[in-house]
């Protein structure tokens, strides 16, 4: 489906959306948030929503199934494959998000790089989507503040697990 255009020619709705932001916290820790799938799970999605499927296979070519669930109990799956994986500098991941019946509405790749500033963490998340059915035009719409309360959410948890877990010198 990737590819498909509307019925004019013109191709489907595209955004790319960057984000930085600085963790006061080391970029090891930073990086396993995102590809450990118990943590994962805690803060990926805006606010209000759940992960009740949170699998992760964090490694080159490793496969991962998400499915969101909206605070009206609306669930929204998704899948992917990490075409890059470098621990802890760089993550390059395909996504695919679905209706309830399997149907593929957008087709996505992001990249999100790991710099270490001393005992900070620089992230930069870089993230391209396509929408391949018109409907799925609309959750572009929502992307900038979706991503936006996920790395809210995931700076609340860097700040937890921060003090759970000693520096390594």
């Amino acid at each position: 489906m990737a590819g498909q255009n509307e019925p004019d020619g013109a191709p489907l709705a595209q955004r790319e959306l960057t984000i930085t932001r600085i963790f006061d916290a080391p970029r090891e820790l930073v990086f396993a948030l995102w590809t450990e799938p118990l943590h994962l799970a805690r803060w990926w999605a805006p606010e209000g929503f759940t992960n009740p499927v949170c699998e992760v296979e964090p490694r080159p070519g490793g496969a991962f199934r998400i499915v969101m669930r909206g605070p009206d109990g609306s669930e929204y799956p998704m899948r992917g494959l990490f075409v890059e994986f470098v621990r802890p500098e760089r993550l390059v991941f395909t996504s695919i998000a679905f209706d309830g019946n399997g149907q593929p509405l957008l087709d996505g790749l992001t990249t999100v790089t790991f710099e270490s500033l001393g005992d900070k963490t620089r992230l930069m998340l870089h993230t391209r989507v396509t929408a391949l059915v018109p409907l799925a035009g609309r959750m572009l719409e929502g992307m900038d503040i979706g991503w936006t309360q996920s790395i809210d959410r995931l700076e609340s948890l860097v700040s937890e697990e921060a003090l759970k877990r000693p520096l390594a010198h």
